[in-house]
């Protein structure tokens, strides 16, 4: 008998959403950086366990937008949320539950489904008294199926957590066949990848404003080597410079760390070439968020 849970991970930015995702996985389908907002459109996760399916998407964080694109990607959210069979609510072992937070709470009791609740990043907890104080707050708001703090960069709890999940499934067909790992095409994984690059390489604002569109990726007839073309789009000429960096050296940087990435996911030779343009103001331009798949 095979079952099958469609699960939607959600939360605020920034509280491992992806790491989560990909901790589950066991393989990296989701880039991760320490900025919020890194995951900008839905991405889907496929884990085949025995004739356990659980089809799991990865959403935006969802936070206050300041531009169409942070309204894009909370319309992500609450289109997810309605259209699954349970959630994973991830949040942080410390602190309030902000106003967007408690939105998504109120989503669940609208859509009336099983939430089960992840207390993300315990390996920052020096008291544990502090996790039992949290679980008894955040289960006086919202009546979970289940609670398991874990540990996305360590892996604490992750089996249990996987278990609980587990539970979730109903009798129903894979909807997948067994060896797919993610809905992602192959050429927005390798943007995404060099995208993950820049959020970690470059400081302030002008991550965020930054796209990559991989123009052509092709695989060699006569050797194993896969040749990718991506252009860099920048919102501002000035931030065009600081991608570049004097002398390329910051391109050059961000292609290389890509590159081996790239190599590691794809296991082949990768030649990467990346390009740097402006497209001004593009997170409120509908067009271009069209464009770069974002909506």
């Amino acid at each position: 008998m095979t079952r099958t849970a469609f699960i939607a991970i959600v939360g605020k930015p920034n509280v491992g959403k992806s790491s989560l995702l990909n901790r589950l996985l066991g393989q990296k389908i989701a880039i991760v950086s320490s900025k919020p907002q890194t995951t900008r459109t839905k991405i889907m996760g496929v884990l085949t366990e025995g004739e356990t399916q659980l089809v799991f998407t990865d959403t935006p964080g969802f936070h206050r937008p300041h531009n169409k694109l942070g309204e894009k990607m909370n319309e992500a959210v609450g289109d997810t949320v309605g259209g699954v069979d349970a959630c994973l609510f991830v949040t942080e072992p410390k602190g309030e539950m902000n106003e967007q937070e408690m939105q998504l709470l109120q989503m669940f009791k609208k859509q009336k489904m099983p939430v089960i609740l992840a207390i993300n990043k315990i390996d920052m907890l020096k008291d544990k008294e502090e996790l039992l104080s949290r679980i008894v707050y955040l289960t006086s708001l919202f009546d979970f199926y289940a609670v398991v703090p874990v540990s996305a960069l360590r892996g604490d709890n992750a089996d249990e957590l996987k278990t609980e999940l587990d539970r979730l499934a109903v009798e129903s067909p894979h909807f997948f066949p067994d060896d797919t790992l993610t809905d992602q095409p192959e050429r927005v994984l390798a943007a995404e990848i060099i995208r993950e690059k820049i959020l970690r390489l470059m400081d302030k604002e002008i991550p965020h404003g930054i796209a990559v569109a991989v123009e052509k990726m092709n695989e060699r007839v006569d050797k194993d080597i896969l040749d990718v073309d991506a252009t860099i789009y920048c919102e501002k000429e000035s931030h065009k410079g600081m991608v570049i960096g004097k002398n390329g050296a910051m391109l050059k940087k961000i292609s290389t760390y890509a590159r081996q990435d790239l190599e590691n996911f794809f296991q082949i030779k990768v030649n990467l070439h990346c390009w740097v343009k402006v497209k001004v103001d593009w997170r409120n331009r509908e067009g271009l968020i069209h464009n770069f798949g974002l909506d």
